[in-house]
């Protein structure tokens, strides 16, 4: 048994391709998690869902600031079990073997390395169930740079939180107390933010209240739905303002080659177009011209 293993998250992600960090997760470019600071939640969610991952997301948290900051970044998941004293001899045992030091919430944010959320499962435990407070918020700004936690548990020290620049935090609830009785089950495993399961690696987008989380071999493809949605929202608008088109045609989700010749002309052209001029719009073509046997269903 092994705590943040890197052979079982390799197996645990096996449809993503590309760059893994040592410890085995999924290494999504930034240049993604960058695109995504620009879009929105249902733009991100549309195409995770319409996919079938209809479990991604948590919209049942609080948030540390409300100010409309996102959270971003690359997972590292942790799962916690109410204490039981031979488990907990058993599992801090093994961290003591395996280069461990300090409580098992200190484990997790002196792993975290730049551009990394903590996403971690504390059994909606929030009296002594206090996983960040002000010193690992302040360890985690200095570790991640721009990261933050998602704790599906409790926080403290929140004026202190408050205070350390850049970081969001999502949670379930406040209590005074210190973190207490809670036993490490998995570190960087399969987790659970309340009806959303998490992988290690998987994309944390943090934003309107809620939380969604992109497997990571999803995340090019999600990221060039999401822009396309956000472009074909800004043409359809103005066609509907202009009276070009009905809100049904513009509803549909497939649209016509007539609509698409329409759309891509105007981002050839428009300078409103110019940031979604690298997109690749032959596979709405192609549902054009083949059918899409839900082109009569409007668009999510």
């Amino acid at each position: 048994m092994h705590l943040n293993s890197r052979e079982d998250i390799i197996a645990l992600t096996p449809l993503w391709k590309g760059e893994r960090f040592p410890d085995g997760r999924p290494r999504v470019p930034d240049r993604y998690l960058e695109e995504m600071k620009k879009m929105t939640l249902e733009e991100l969610w549309k195409p995770i869902f319409l996919k079938g991952y209809i479990t991604q997301f948590e919209g049942d948290l609080k948030t540390l600031h409300d100010d409309g900051r996102k959270l971003i970044g690359r997972a590292v998941t942790a799962t916690y079990v109410p204490t039981r004293p031979d488990l907990h001899d058993v599992m801090f045992a093994l961290g003591g073997e395996e280069g461990f030091h300090g409580n098992y919430n200190q484990w997790v944010v002196d792993s975290l390395v730049e551009g990394d959320v903590v996403v971690v499962d504390m059994y909606d435990k929030i009296y002594k169930g206090t996983f960040l407070g002000g010193n690992l918020t302040t360890a985690i700004k200095a570790r991640t740079k721009t990261g933050g936690g998602v704790v599906w548990g409790g926080i403290r020290d929140v004026e202190q939180m408050k205070g350390v620049e850049d970081v969001q935090v999502y949670y379930r609830g406040i209590d005074p107390t210190p973190i207490r009785e809670f036993v490490m089950k998995d570190f960087n495993s399969i987790t659970r933010i309340g009806k959303a399961t998490v992988l290690p690696g998987d994309i944390v987008y943090g934003a309107g209240g809620g939380v969604l989380f992109i497997p990571a071999h999803l995340v090019p493809e999600v990221v060039d739905g999401a822009a396309k949605t956000h472009v074909k929202d800004d043409f359809g608008f103005e066609m509907i303002a202009q009276g070009r088109f009905t809100t049904a045609q513009i509803d549909r989700a497939t649209w016509t080659e007539e609509m698409l010749d329409m759309l891509t002309h105007w981002i050839a052209t428009d300078p409103r177009g110019e940031a979604y001029r690298h997109l690749d719009w032959s596979p709405e073509y192609d549902m054009a011209r083949n059918g899409d046997p839900d082109d009569t269903q409007t668009m999510l």
